[in-house]
């Protein structure tokens, strides 16, 4: 094992509220806090096991909501009160990388950090461990914004694609030639075909100086508020100086605003059994399923003449299924889900609709 080295960081992302896996996730108890797949861990305890092995424990922080502050202590007992880092409002990924880069900067301007989202499943701890270190070990040396990219296994229409270059720059890095958000089927089979398009897992790796230069070059507005209050940062004048510049960030994903837009972008691509389990059909794909297909949570589930359905109901209530051929049944004490597998994208905007005319009661 590597010894950990004290330049290495990673921040958590944790301030999502996972609308695609209502009813279980709300608003006010997200995904990430969920023990989606019946593990005995939450998606967030699982995230933070999984860096604790090649990160130092205190260079691993959470940046969350400031709603779910409570919550990520409770989960996470020993990371320190401090390395929780509060989000005031909801702004997408680039003015949280923004935000959690010029404090790191602050404290440490050698520092290579891993921004990476709480609530993805990786199954290879090993492999994940192995890519991490390659990545910080290259944007160490090199002035690069890295992506780990998973090599597809199938054409998956609901991920974004990263195409690389045929030559390698460094052991098993490439540099980025395109992004593309989520194509329709025929084109992902292309891309799948075509070997040399990855899926893009939303974990990125940088030094510090690296995405603060990127920053002031494509997104200068925003970097500038963020620089304005630096000397606040580690303070505890810090709180009420993020409340005054972070309602004012543009809302945008860190994709869009910089990684489509930079030149100097690479990838690793990696294999080490990722699902970013934004549907109920990835929970779905990654539990155990019975001689029919359906993938039952509940000790009561009676199943008659039903197919290749997820189903997620509480142990004590007795359910009886006939007749479905996949869908998903998701049971919480004030909400019964009953839709379509193939339908599962629009979850989203069920919600909405329901926010339209039922209030946030439900949500």
């Amino acid at each position: 094992m590597t010894q950990l080295n004290s330049h290495f960081y990673v921040a958590i992302m944790a301030g999502g509220i996972g609308s695609r896996f209502w009813p279980q996730s709300r608003t006010d108890n997200p995904k990430q806090f969920l023990d989606i797949l019946n593990t005995g861990k939450t998606l967030l305890q699982w995230t933070y096991e999984r860096f604790c092995q090649f990160i130092p424990k205190e260079n691993i922080f959470v940046v969350t909501h400031y709603q779910y502050t409570n919550k990520v202590h409770e989960q996470l007992p020993e990371l320190p009160v401090a390395n929780i880092v509060n989000e005031p409002s909801r702004k997408n990924t680039a003015p949280c990388v923004a935000y959690i880069s010029h404090k790191i900067y602050k404290q440490d301007p050698q520092a290579n950090i891993i921004c990476a989202p709480a609530d993805h499943l990786i199954v290879d701890g090993p492999a994940f461990t192995n890519a991490c270190l390659n990545a910080l070990l290259f944007v160490q040396k090199h002035s690069a914004l890295l992506t780990l990219g998973i090599k597809p296994t199938r054409p998956d229409t609901g991920y974004g694609y990263i195409q690389f270059e045929p030559q390698h720059v460094a052991d098993n890095v490439y540099q980025v030639k395109t992004f593309t958000e989520k194509p329709n089927l025929e084109l992902a089979k292309t891309f799948l075909q075509s070997g040399d398009f990855l899926w893009n897992a939303g974990i990125f790796v940088w030094n510090v100086n690296t995405i603060l230069a990127a920053l002031k070059q494509y997104l200068p507005e925003m970097n500038e508020l963020f620089e304005q209050i630096s000397d606040n940062l580690n303070t505890p004048q810090e709180k009420e100086s993020i409340e005054k510049v972070y309602p004012q960030c543009t809302n945008i994903s860190i994709d869009y605003g910089i990684m489509e837009k930079a030149s100097n972008v690479y990838v690793i691509p990696s294999n080490f059994g990722w699902s970013d389990l934004g549907t109920w059909a990835s929970a779905y794909e990654n539990l155990e399923k019975d001689y029919l297909g359906n993938a039952v949570q509940g000790k009561n589930v009676m199943i008659i003449d039903a197919t290749k359905c997820m189903v997620k109901v509480p142990n004590e209530k007795l359910v009886l299924l006939q007749g479905l051929d996949e869908f998903i049944v998701i049971d919480t004490p004030d909400v019964l889900m009953i839709c379509k597998k193939e339908n599962e994208q629009q979850i989203k905007e069920y919600v909405a609709e329901i926010k339209r005319n039922k209030g946030e009661k439900f949500l």
